[in-house]
């Protein structure tokens, strides 16, 4: 069985989500932040090296980082469901948004919580990282288009991994100038399993932020 390391309101959330459109069996184990921090407790670190979230157990192996976890289980358990067919045109662009999510569009964001929290310290940053968020929301509002999804229009995991980024870039109020975003975005929250996701999990509260 799938057991999944979930640390609340965290990028496990879309595991988590994966797991339920898939309606694959699955142990969930979750784990607060602490209280002080907001960062993952130690006892991650038992678990793989980074001491981050998500983790994934599956036959034996401990998998790490929301890319690859997708990648895996999509491949190992997904009957070919949420994914296209490797040999599809729309199989390259699947990949491209399961990597970009985390290699491009998360960098400016975190980076600008980090930038919010220092204040005026942070004044000669905020005009260079303001504009790599507009940019990359931009980018991903201009793929997007009036069409429903990211890939061929059909949902995939894709769509799981980028909701991460455009629920990082809510709360600062980014997505107000992207309007097909925020639809796309309450678009994926309805769908059942996501609903499923967090009643299991929890509500994904970034306020803002953007930790592991």
């Amino acid at each position: 069985m799938l057991k999944l390391h979930h640390l609340v309101s965290s990028r496990s959330q879309r595991i988590l989500w994966l797991l339920e459109e898939l309606g694959l069996d699955y142990e969930l184990v979750i784990y607060p932040r602490d209280p002080k921090t907001g960062f993952a407790p130690p006892e991650l670190k038992a678990i793989h090296p980074l001491g981050k979230s998500p983790l994934l157990e599956d036959d034996g192996r401990v998998l790490a980082e929301s890319g690859a976890i997708i990648d895996s289980v999509v491949r190992r358990h997904g009957k070919g469901r949420l994914a296209p067919a490797p040999d599809s045109a729309e199989y390259d662009t699947y990949v491209h948004w399961l990597h970009y999510a985390e290699g491009s569009a998360m960098l400016p964001l975190v980076l600008s919580v980090y930038m919010r929290r220092l204040g005026e310290a942070a004044a000669p940053l905020e005009p260079r990282i303001s504009g790599e968020v507009k940019n990359h929301l931009g980018y991903i509002s201009g793929a997007l288009g009036e069409r429903d999804y990211l890939v061929g229009n059909s949902f995939s995991a894709a769509d799981i991994q980028m909701s991460f980024v455009l629920e990082a870039a809510r709360p600062s109020g980014a997505l107000e100038a992207f309007p097909n975003l925020g639809a796309y975005l309450e678009r994926l929250h309805a769908r059942p399993a996501y609903q499923r996701a967090i009643q299991c999990g929890g509500p994904l509260n970034l306020g803002g932020q953007a930790k592991r």
